[in-house]
């Protein structure tokens, strides 16, 4: 196996660099300031994971119906990178805006936050999209998984140095207050990303496109209504997108509200960070352990595996009941989280026409997108209705077992 080209390890190394806001942003630290700082003004705490709720909604909706539009438009030749460059000086700026925000300003924080994960999810359409520009077919599994292990890497750094100076602020080593803790992550966070993505701006090319011509907003309405009325011609792409429709609902489901799992078994929320940290580093070798055995296995057997893991997840949730039994559970979900992911990108990328990658990535996002609606949903209702939040976990088999059939039927990728 040949070594990494600049090419690949310039677009690998973006991943090490905005996994940072996926941790520090999406998951630890901002929600804590946000519901601190909402709390502060008078806002209930119901009312407030609710409003961070519909903000969630809000960009997720907004990313959903822009993706295809955006990455039709995008795929016409040097399109790609100004669209990346756009959405990804949005986010950063928006991050480290945060930091400036009064944390008594909760409604400004939110609509922040919302432009700052606009910016970050529009990004990755056009990053993933770039994975066709990058290396060669047969070498995709091998890149995107590495991308998914060194992320996971690479988000632990900043995560660590920000929950260090939040927790010396908290017991007065260093001498400031949690709030301007929190606001360093923020920077840190927009820092961290904004560093690794210049080797991404500076060496990766769109090599695959569409070639220029007039009226191009016009036109890519044109091909994206194409794309939709001609899907029989796509049916191995888009029974992909089914498949993955279901089981991506389920990792992302068990990804999100892991912490609330645990904090009904009554873990504390000291235990719960160790363990999130944990899980992000053992999700990094296995992630990259993925792509290895994909060049041996394939990458569609290698899913298979995946999907059983998680099956194995939810139906041993059901039987939790101490500490040790919910780090098991972590460390399962560590082995395969970012192999899942990795190589259901690269088996994408190989279905997909290249010169329409932006394209076609706009609706691999809709599906990711608003596959994180059902999963939480069949969670909330599983549990509300019996009682017992293992059993609400217990019912995510059933999108693993629809994924699992469905990609079945998905013929493998033809170089």
């Amino acid at each position: 196996m040949r070594r990494f080209s600049k090419e690949e390890n310039s677009w690998i190394f973006y991943d090490w660099g905005s996994s940072a806001y996926s941790i520090i942003i999406s998951t630890a630290v901002f929600p804590i300031f946000y519901k601190s700082a909402a709390t502060n003004a008078g806002v209930s705490p119901a009312d407030s994971t609710a409003y961070l709720g519909y903000t969630i909604a809000i960009a997720t909706f907004i990313l959903a119906m822009l993706g295809p539009i955006l990455g039709t438009i995008a795929d016409y030749q040097g399109y790609k990178k100004r669209f990346f460059s756009f959405f990804f000086l949005l986010g950063i700026g928006f991050t480290g805006i945060l930091a400036f925000i009064p944390a008594e300003q909760w409604v400004l924080l939110l609509v922040c936050y919302t432009l700052a994960t606009i910016g970050f999810s529009g990004t990755n359409i056009f990053y993933d999209a770039f994975l066709v520009d990058v290396t060669s077919e047969s070498r995709m599994n091998l890149v995107s998984a590495r991308g998914y292990g060194l992320g996971y890497i690479g988000s632990t750094i900043p995560f660590i140095i920000s929950i260090a100076i939040i927790v010396l602020s908290q017991n007065g080593i260093l001498p400031i207050s949690t709030v301007i803790a929190s606001k360093i992550a923020f920077i840190i966070t927009a820092v961290w990303w904004g560093i690794f993505t210049i080797p991404l701006l500076r060496h990766v090319q769109q090599h695959h496109y569409i070639k220029r011509e007039r009226n191009p907003v016009m036109n890519s309405f044109k091909r994206l209504w194409n794309t939709l009325t001609e899907i029989r011609k796509h049916r191995a792409l888009f029974l992909f997108l089914l498949a993955y429709f279901f089981y991506i609902d389920g990792v992302g489901t068990i990804i999100t509200m892991s912490t609330a799992y645990g904090t009904d078994l009554g873990i504390g929320s000291t235990d719960l960070l160790i363990v999130l940290f944990v899980t992000q580093v053992v999700a990094a070798p296995f992630s990259i352990l993925y792509g290895r055995l994909s060049e041996k296995f394939t990458g569609k057997k290698m899913l298979y595996v995946g999907i059983f893991i998680y099956m194995i997840v939810c139906i041993y949730a059901y039987f939790l009941e101490t500490t040790l039994d919910f780090w098991i559970l972590a460390m399962l979900v560590a082995t395969s989280q970012g192999g899942i992911q990795a190589l259901s990108r690269s088996y994408f990328a190989k279905l997909i026409p290249k010169e329409k990658a932006n394209e076609f990535f706009g609706f691999y996002n809709i599906f990711g997108k608003f596959a994180s609606i059902m999963g939480p949903l069949l969670v909330a209702m599983t549990a509300q209705l019996t009682g017992n939040s293992s059993l609400g976990v217990f019912s995510l088999v059933i999108l693993f077992i629809i994924g699992f059939v469905i990609l079945t039927k998905v013929p493998e990728p033809k170089a």
